[in-house]
């Protein structure tokens, strides 16, 4: 390959923008739902699906849901999206904003997936 031809590539990686995000997954039979972040949003529900679909997916009562129910009783939604600079502590914004949904939603015991924290 050229170095015109790289330099070109190049550019145009740089211009597809990524996202750090919160996303959920819904179960839409009992209205539960699972809050959690990703510092790169893209391809994110593939991989859920993935693991989920494998029996590898950290959360055990999801898990055990998604084994009965099957995907099509589930919805993945992007809750909030930034676009990822460079020079920001994307860990740090991610736990920010995922902090204020958590809160805001209140997906522990019957009304989702997530553990409480201590």
């Amino acid at each position: 390959m050229d170095k015109s031809r790289r330099k070109e590539l190049k550019e145009e990686f740089k211009q597809n923008k990524t996202y750090m995000g919160i996303y959920q997954i819904k179960n839409k039979v009992n209205g539960k739902i699972y809050v959690d972040s990703s510092p790169n949003l893209k391809n994110k529900w593939l991989t859920l699906k993935m693991q989920l679909e494998t029996g590898r997916f950290a959360n055990s009562q999801l898990q055990k849901d998604w084994s009965q129910l099957g995907e099509d009783a589930f919805v993945y939604e992007v809750l909030e999206k930034k676009e990822v600079e460079e020079d920001i502590d994307k860990r740090w914004h991610l736990k920010q904003m995922a902090k204020q949904w958590i809160e805001k939603l209140q997906p522990y015991g019957d009304r989702g997936y997530n553990k409480p924290a201590n």
